[in-house]
């Protein structure tokens, strides 16, 4: 028989010690969750000393703010069908028929309310439609809601012939979209409150996270028992009432209702979105992350643009690399998130 007793000599030898792991900075200071926090903070500072008389002035901070309430309207209705796997590509032809439509319901005689009211309900509509596209006759949410943006654009040109609507528009609607509280314009405040209200549903209520579910799992959260196709449902009508909503919003700040005013909204959104699925909670679309890129995004370009006023094509350009970069990393902040 073998002795399987441990000499002494053997248990006397000192052990190697153990490799200590890596320093965890990266966590300790949020580099990981609020990269694009700090990243926005450095754009100030860089584009302050750049440009000091026309970035670093608080008109030019309330412009940036203003001027993003109609994107960050939009960017969060998107948002909600990207968390439950479906690409609502109609977004920029739904918020350009709402911008057309509120303004043609005007000219034609309606209160501007009733408008409104008609505008809002008529993007719900075109979410329906989209999801029985999606849903029922099977066809890819990508193809299905680029064939609904045709249509779309079709029956915005039908409505006013291609020409922008300029008259009939009413005042208490132009003050609807100019009111300002504390020196500021009331759009920032229903994107401050679109926000809030996601928030709360997506992170505190059943149905947000099994939005999540849906988008992560398709197949587990079928078998899981979700309603699948009732959330697939919920996130194409959100998204497209939200872009409606941003349509509206859009014409009552503007004073009328140009033609092809969504189109230039499409791309920042999808950045934005991408970009806010690396922040605050990686490998996820998240109203937080997607705040911090609509302003990341927004500065980065209004620097860019008093730098080099002359310039027309930096903002897609940055847009564009944007959405590049901000999609592949939120790819690899979702796998890393997998395997955690």
């Amino acid at each position: 028989m073998t002795d399987t007793k441990t000499s002494p000599a053997q248990t006397d030898r000192p052990t190697a010690p153990r490799a200590r792991p890596p320093r965890q900075w990266l966590p300790a200071v949020g580099l990981d969750r609020f990269s694009g926090l700090y990243l926005l903070v450095i754009l100030v500072v860089v584009y302050s000393l750049m440009e000091p008389s026309t970035f670093f002035t608080s008109q030019n901070f309330r412009l940036v703010l203003s001027s993003q309430a109609i994107t960050g309207i939009i960017t969060l209705g998107l948002m909600v069908s990207l968390i439950c796997g479906v690409f609502d590509l109609s977004i920029a032809a739904n918020m350009t028929w709402a911008v057309l439509f509120v303004g043609y319901l005007q000219e034609h005689g309606y209160h501007w309310g009733v408008a409104l009211a008609l505008t809002v309900s008529s993007g719900a509509v075109i979410g329906v439609l989209n999801a029985i596209v999606v849903t029922r006759l099977h066809v890819d949410s990508v193809i299905g809601t680029l064939g609904m943006s045709s249509i779309l654009a079709a029956v915005s040109y039908w409505l006013t012939g291609g020409q922008a609507v300029t008259t009939g528009i009413q005042a208490g609607f132009v003050d609807f979209g100019n009111e300002k509280i504390a020196s500021i314009p009331l759009p920032v405040y229903f994107f401050a409150l679109i926000a809030l209200a996601l928030w709360y549903f997506l992170n505190y209520r059943p149905s947000g996270r099994y939005l999540y579910a849906v988008g992560a799992n398709l197949a587990a959260a079928r078998l899981a028992g979700l309603k699948v196709l009732r959330l697939q449902w919920t996130g194409l009508i959100v998204s497209a009432t939200v872009a409606s909503f941003a349509g509206v919003v859009f014409a009552a700040q503007l004073g009328n209702a140009p033609y092809n005013a969504g189109a230039s909204y499409l791309l920042p959104a999808f950045s934005a979105a991408f970009l806010g699925a690396t922040q605050v909670r990686p490998g996820r679309f998240n109203v937080w992350g997607t705040v911090i890129a609509i302003y990341l995004l927004a500065v980065g370009v209004k620097g860019l643009k008093l730098k080099w006023p002359s310039q027309a094509w930096i903002s897609d350009l940055f847009e564009g690399v944007v959405l590049i970069v901000a999609v592949a990393l939120a790819v690899q902040s979702s796998r890393r998130a997998r395997k955690g």
